[in-house]
């Protein structure tokens, strides 16, 4: 069996279909234990699609990204169930963000917390030394999807003319395989 085959899987469960995650344990271990530890504790059960990011809908002036975002959406009000972890930056972890990763949405520099994103296309400029973020930071990349990209799809297209979705679509479940 490959190390790879050894990753850890999660299975996303949304209104419009599912996804399962491949977990790189290996390669981002901070992010990796964060987003399981959500997982295993049923924090991202009840949670959902909020935002999502498409041509239209992006300021003209910023490097347009492709993505579908769910988790807990935070707001100044709400207290998070859980503990932020320090950004793990793929200039550390060697991943980049291709077709299907999945990284930890961020406050500021160094602050991810309980959003997620999934890209729908190659974005190198959300990699270390990017231009997505004045910082050049980057995003966490931890995870990617293997199996179900049809239903991101179908999520990417109920995208707004604003990038967050008036009805936020639930997330079902989310375990681990």
């Amino acid at each position: 069996m490959s190390a790879e085959h050894a990753l850890p899987e999660v299975r996303v469960e949304t209104e419009c279909g599912g996804f399962t995650i491949r977990v790189n344990t290996d390669k981002a271990p901070v992010s990796s234990a964060t987003f399981l530890a959500h997982v295993r504790g049923g924090h991202l059960d009840g949670s959902s699609v909020f935002r999502i990011l498409n041509e239209r809908n992006q300021p003209d002036d910023l490097h347009k990204v492709s993505t579908v975002q769910w988790g807990w959406y935070e707001q100044k009000d709400n207290t998070l169930p859980f503990e932020r972890p320090p950004i793990e930056p793929t200039s550390v972890t060697g991943l980049r963000h291709v077709r299907g990763t999945m990284s930890m949405a961020r406050r500021g520099t160094g602050t991810p917390g309980s959003e997620y994103f999934i890209i729908l296309r190659d974005e190198p400029e959300l990699d270390f030394g990017g231009r997505r973020n004045p910082d050049g930071q980057g995003f966490s990349a931890f995870a990617r999807v293997i199996e179900g990209f049809d239903t991101l799809e179908r999520l990417h297209a109920r995208g707004e003319d604003g990038q967050f979705v008036k009805r936020p679509i639930p997330v079902l479940s989310v375990r681990e395989l």
